[in-house]
């Protein structure tokens, strides 16, 4: 009976398993910032309002280069050089100059798009507060191995929040989406032992607070 058990326990476990890599990888950290800015430019009727098709590609194209071309390219070469021993970075040392690296680029997408003429302020903030989610991250990497998943979710939640608070519109449906997709991926990242629960929950505290600190500088 107790090896019955096991072996149920084992497939029930390699089960949950599969689909936890799945939103770990779909909602990874480098691609959660171009989901959010396919909303702005796409799906939300206000921010990008009047600009040209080719103008709306222009700026998704700049924000798949630096939030996800050029971080993944960084973490690739970083791998074959032998300067990290995974891509996943699952060791704090790992994670020091991919999150440099990181930063560079971050800054630079946030510094153009504070220069664009126009720009929808949504998206300085937005760029704003996952550069500072960066920096935050980048120092307290010292001390613990903080979720930079639930970093980027944290900056995407919160953004979400502020703009509730301060537009007419009604986010019940994107609020909903988005703290499902926050408590699946969190979950997933515990369920598949790449986090302790603290470095979640600093994670979202973080990703909060960098994107209410860019708030109050934009």
């Amino acid at each position: 009976m107790s090896n019955q058990s096991g072996i149920i326990n084992k497939t029930a476990y390699k089960l949950w398993r599969v689909p936890a890599i799945l939103l770990s990888y779909l909602f990874h950290p480098v691609f959660v910032p171009v989901y959010f800015m396919l909303f702005l430019l796409y799906v939300h009727p206000i921010h990008f309002l009047g600009y040209t098709s080719r103008e709306r590609l222009l700026i998704l194209l700049q924000a798949v280069s630096m939030f996800s071309f050029f971080p993944l390219v960084t973490v690739g070469l970083l791998k074959a050089l032998g300067f990290i021993s995974s891509i996943q970075l699952r060791e704090q040392k790992d994670r020091i100059i991919p999150l440099v690296a990181s930063g560079i680029w971050y800054f630079w997408i946030w510094y153009v798009w504070k220069n664009m003429p126009g720009h929808a302020v949504v998206a300085i903030q937005y760029a704003l507060g996952i550069w500072l989610s960066s920096i935050a991250a980048l120092m307290l990497n010292t001390r613990f191995k903080i979720s930079l998943h639930t970093l980027a979710l944290g900056v995407t939640l919160c953004l979400l929040v502020q703009m509730a608070l301060r537009e007419t519109l009604y986010y019940g449906s994107w609020l909903s989406i988005t703290l499902l997709i926050t408590g699946l991926v969190s979950s997933a990242r515990l369920y598949l032992d790449a986090h302790r629960p603290r470095e979640i929950y600093w994670g979202l505290f973080i990703g909060a607070l960098s994107v209410f600190i860019a708030g109050y500088f934009v």
